[in-house]
């Protein structure tokens, strides 16, 4: 793939555009007319998705194209699920 970085950022995006809504992959598959493992592969970066599929996300995420792909080229970190753990006191082993 010539372009992983903006693959990966946009599937980042995606993600967090799903998950915003608490909507599963499944879920959002299913609004915007296509396959979960479509859902799956862009956001994992491993898919580049066809104007058709981006037109039926924005669709199903009720957004506009251009909404849609106006992301972040930067990779940022996902927020983590748990609190992170204070760090033991002393030396590590």
């Amino acid at each position: 793939m010539k372009h992983r970085p903006t693959l990966l950022a946009f599937g980042q995006h995606l993600r967090r555009l799903r998950q915003q809504r608490g909507w599963s992959q499944q879920a959002l598959a299913d609004v915007a007319d296509v396959a979960k493992k479509t859902v799956y592969r862009i956001e994992a970066g491993q898919a580049s998705p066809t104007l058709d599929v981006l037109v039926s996300l924005a669709e199903g995420l009720e957004l506009s194209l251009p909404e849609l792909v106006q992301f972040p080229l930067l990779l940022a970190p996902d927020p983590p699920l748990t609190p992170p753990r204070p760090a033991p006191d002393g030396p590590l082993p």
